[in-house]
């Protein structure tokens, strides 16, 4: 399984990021796809989910009305869209299948700072 983010970078606080990442539509069908995070010092924690079948979508209450995650089946991508980001969302984040115990990409920085 391969699974490759992009998209990360430096935006000031309120700004917006698009992360995107690629897998084979293999991963895509057969397991729970997340968005994960995680801050230096911290544990990994899970954003967003999108359920196998790519319908239903799930959002923690830490980023819920910010971030919206959905997926683009014609290019086996799925994306997280992060708006009025704050400081405490700088992280790296991760694609990752079957949370916590799946495998993930190499991850992508987002850092929120002015």
């Amino acid at each position: 399984v391969q699974l490759v983010e992009s998209g990360g970078g430096l935006v000031q606080p309120g700004g917006s990021l698009r992360l995107s990442c690629t897998a084979s539509d293999f991963v895509f069908s057969r397991a729970n796809m997340y968005w994960v995070r995680q801050a230096p010092g911290k544990g990994l924690e899970w954003v967003t989910v999108i359920l196998k079948g790519g319908v239903s979508t799930r959002v923690s209450d830490s980023v819920k009305g910010r971030f919206a995650m959905f997926r683009d089946s014609a290019y086996n991508t799925l994306y997280l869209q992060m708006d009025s980001l704050k400081p405490e969302d700088s992280a790296m984040y991760y694609c990752m299948a079957n949370y916590p115990n799946g495998p993930r990409g190499q991850g992508t920085q987002v850092t929120v700072s002015s």
